[in-house]
């Protein structure tokens, strides 16, 4: 088992100076692990270690770390003196709206920021402006920001969720100290899937605009039903809400068009972030004119504010535009080559669980997948709460990493193939994978079903003997 002593070091270091030893606690992790290095498929840490990454720091690096294209653009416009000028509009904003808009035709105009949780809070402001309604639907088991308008509902223990609720909203259950008690009742969580709650919070209140990923990616790949998203586009007419894609981890990763072109259902506004710039802080809102406008609407009780210094900042969009012309290339042959390397790698997965047998499931979407340890892929989070075996993940993922394969150390988080990764990295991982399987079943994981005792209960992290994990039971993005 690798040790990380000098990892441990420079946290103990930080934590005199930072809350945690890190700025943003979702990569709290244990074992600490350091990463000093990253380069096309491999992470590098402070001790030595080298990995194969399927994390891809939550997803932003679809084309490998350190693209060589990508840093070129990069070392470009900072030797080119381009700087933040805090004064009128840079080229490099418009060929990057320009490049967005012509390869996603329902997008008809685009605003940058920074982050995705800075997009979705413009997005439903937007929304609620269009609108003049108040009130926001979230799917339970989603996320979609740190803020105080979305932060609820996202990996919430059955035990304190309660019974299924359908037609039905749950409680709200805000995932941050701080929020004030009049921002949680304007917010609905339903079930993911579940059409018939959303018409069922709508006949009841005012709402403004519904916010979900085309796909639930912060507690796996949780899919859409065959016609949920179409009932939501119908919903949304019926009912006069705004219905907002965050496509911040679906954007660009299942094609240029993400998951919108995927499912062929429009929303009205449309969120991205992480591999739109390849790692590089860059957000995106994109819509249509006449919602779009609003942002410098004559009428200044109409006009939504738009502001923030960072925004547009040349780099990032210098990465952002190297990045969507890579992805571009020989009509889409990086997009080709992903569902080669994934498919290969799913493939691979579910023979190793067969031949255990080991009772689990890979769900893929493109080059984005997660190992369930569960007879079916889930429909929704009580799905998923109450059947995943969270042990066997626990175990499962520890083992991959001490042997050199890095999958986040949390249950049911999203594992990324990138296009730096080889076929040599995904047979590793498979042979990796399936010593994985002998260890497991060795010290006596289930084949059939997982008992009771193993189902997830988020109330405490949970623990295996080897390495001891002490992460937050909902860990975002």
């Amino acid at each position: 088992m690798p040790s990380f002593p000098i990892s441990d070091r420079i946290l103990n270091q930080n934590s005199k100076r930072i809350p945690g030893g890190m700025s943003s606690l979702n990569r709290l992790t244990n074992p600490n692990i350091v990463f000093v290095k990253g380069s096309g498929s491999r992470l590098t840490d402070a001790d030595g270690n080298e990995y194969i990454d399927y994390h891809g720091a939550f997803a932003p690096h679809l084309l490998g770390h350190s693209h060589p294209a990508v840093n070129q653009a990069v070392k470009a416009v900072l030797d080119e003196g381009c700087s933040l000028f805090g004064s009128g509009p840079t080229e490099l904003e418009g060929r990057l709206a320009d490049l967005i808009c012509s390869h996603l035709p329902w997008i008809e105009q685009v605003v940058f920021l920074n982050s995705g949780s800075e997009a979705t809070a413009q997005a439903i402001r937007l929304a609620r402006a269009v609108t003049r309604k108040d009130h926001i639907i979230v799917a339970q088991g989603g996320y979609n920001g740190w803020h105080n308008d979305v932060a609820c509902n996202l990996a919430t223990p059955l035990e304190a969720l309660g019974p299924r609720r359908s037609p039905g909203e749950y409680d709200v259950h805000p995932m941050s100290s701080g929020i004030p008690a009049e921002h949680l009742q304007l917010l609905h969580p339903i079930n993911f899937n579940d059409p018939e709650s959303v018409r069922y919070v709508c006949e009841r209140y005012p709402v403004g605009a519904l916010i979900t990923e085309p796909i639930l990616q912060n507690v796996g790949l949780i899919k859409p039903l065959q016609g949920y998203l179409q009932e939501l586009r119908s919903l949304a007419n019926e009912y006069g809400f705004l219905l907002i894609f965050d496509e911040v981890k679906t954007g660009f990763r299942c094609g240029i068009g993400g998951y919108t072109q995927v499912s062929g259902v429009l929303p009205d506004l449309v969120v991205y972030g992480k591999a739109i710039a390849s790692g590089y802080p860059l957000a995106a809102i994109g819509g249509p004119c006449r919602l779009m406008q609003r942002f410098v609407d004559p009428d200044p009780a109409s006009r939504v504010l738009l502001a923030g210094t960072y925004n547009a900042h040349p780099v990032p969009v210098a990465a952002a535009i190297a990045t969507i012309e890579v992805l571009s290339q020989d009509h889409g042959e990086t997009y080709r080559r992903l569902e080669s390397l994934s498919s290969r790698l799913q493939t691979g997965l579910e023979d190793i669980f067969a031949s255990g047998p080991v009772n689990a499931t890979v769900v893929r979407e493109g080059s984005a997948f997660v190992v369930y340890f569960m007879d079916h892929a889930p429909r929704d989070w009580h799905d998923l709460a109450a059947h995943h075996d969270y042990p066997a993940d626990h175990a499962f993922r520890q083992f991959m990493i001490e042997n050199g394969i890095f999958f986040f150390p949390l249950e049911t988080k999203q594992c990324s193939v990138s296009a730096a990764h080889t076929e040599e990295d995904i047979d590793l991982t498979l042979e990796v994978a399936r010593r994985a399987v002998k260890t497991l079943l060795a010290g006596g994981l289930r084949r059939d079903r997982a008992a009771a005792g193993n189902r997830h209960s988020a109330s405490a992290p949970r623990e295996n003997s080897s390495i001891r994990f002490s992460v937050p039971p909902s860990v975002p993005r």
